[in-house]
C-alpha cells in the first residue's frame, strides 16, 4: 500500500512538473530605448530627433508641392487669347491670380515681351531655377537623414559592444550569461532604430523628388508653349 502511495505521488509530481510552462521574458520597446545607459539613451534621442525632421520634412514638402501643381487646364489657352488679342496686362493679371511656378514663369516671360528671345528664354530659364530651389527647399536633409540615420545606430550598437566586453573584462571570469545577452540586445536596438529612420527618410526624399520632376517637367512644358507663341507670326 505504501509502495502505490508513493508511485502515486511520483506520478502527481511529475505531471505538475510537466504542467509548468516556462515564463518567457518580455521587455517594452520603452526598455529597449532607456536601458542603452547614458551614452545609448543619447544616440536613440538623436535617432528620434532625426525622425521627427525627417516626417516634418516630408509633410510639409509634400503639401508645398501638391499645392504648386495645382494648375486650370485653360490657363495657357486663356494666356494665348489675350497675348493674341494684345491685352498684355490682362494676361498678366490671370498669372497673377494663378499662384503657382507655371504662372510666375509665364509672368516673367510675359513682362519682357517687345524684347528679344533670347532675353524672353533666358529669363524664363532663371524663373525656373529659382521655382525648383523652392520647391526643393529642405529636401537634401532627408537625403542627409536617410545616410547619416543607420550609421548614428551602427554607433550606437558598438557603443553598446565595447560596454559588453568591457562589463566581461571586468567580470574577473564569472560572467553572466543574462547580464550579456541582455546588453547585446539592448546595443542592437538603435541598428534597428537608425535603418528604420534611414528607410523613412530615404523613401520619402525619393517621393519628393518624383514628385517635383513633374512639376519641372510642366513648367517646362508651359515654357516652350510660351515661347512658341510669341514665335508665331503675327
Amino acid at each position: 500500500m505504501l509502495f502505490f502511495l508513493q508511485a502515486d505521488t511520483t506520478s502527481t509530481a511529475a505531471v505538475q512538473d510537466l504542467m509548468e510552462v516556462p515564463v518567457e521574458k518580455t521587455i517594452s520597446v520603452w526598455d529597449l530605448v532607456t536601458s542603452g545607459g547614458i551614452g545609448g539613451q543619447a544616440i536613440m534621442l538623436a535617432i528620434g530627433l532625426m525622425l521627427f525632421v525627417a516626417l516634418y520634412i516630408y509633410f510639409e514638402r509634400i503639401m508645398a508641392i501638391n499645392a504648386a501643381a495645382k494648375i486650370d487646364m485653360g490657363f495657357m489657352a486663356r494666356i494665348r487669347e489675350n497675348i493674341l488679342a494684345g491685352k498684355i496686362d490682362s494676361a498678366k493679371m490671370l498669372c497673377a491670380q494663378a499662384t503657382s511656378p507655371v504662372a510666375r514663369l509665364i509672368e516673367k516671360g510675359i513682362s519682357r515681351i517687345g524684347k528679344p528671345l533670347e532675353d524672353i528664354d533666358t529669363a524664363i530659364e532663371n524663373a525656373g531655377k529659382l521655382e525648383i530651389y523652392k520647391l526643393e527647399k529642405n529636401v537634401s536633409v532627408l537625403a542627409t537623414i536617410a545616410g547619416a540615420g543607420p550609421m548614428l545606430g551602427f554607433l550606437g550598437t558598438v557603443w553598446g559592444m565595447i560596454l559588453a566586453f568591457h562589463q566581461m573584462a571586468s567580470g574577473g571570469g564569472q560572467i553572466e550569461v543574462g547580464a550579456l545577452a541582455e546588453g547585446i540586445y539592448t546595443a542592437m536596438t538603435t541598428t534597428v532604430a537608425g535603418l528604420i529612420v534611414g528607410i523613412i527618410a530615404f523613401v520619402g526624399y525619393n517621393h519628393l523628388v518624383v514628385k517635383t520632376d513633374k512639376i519641372v517637367y510642366q513648367m517646362e512644358a508651359n515654357a516652350v508653349e510660351f515661347l512658341d507663341l510669341l514665335n508665331e507670326p503675327s
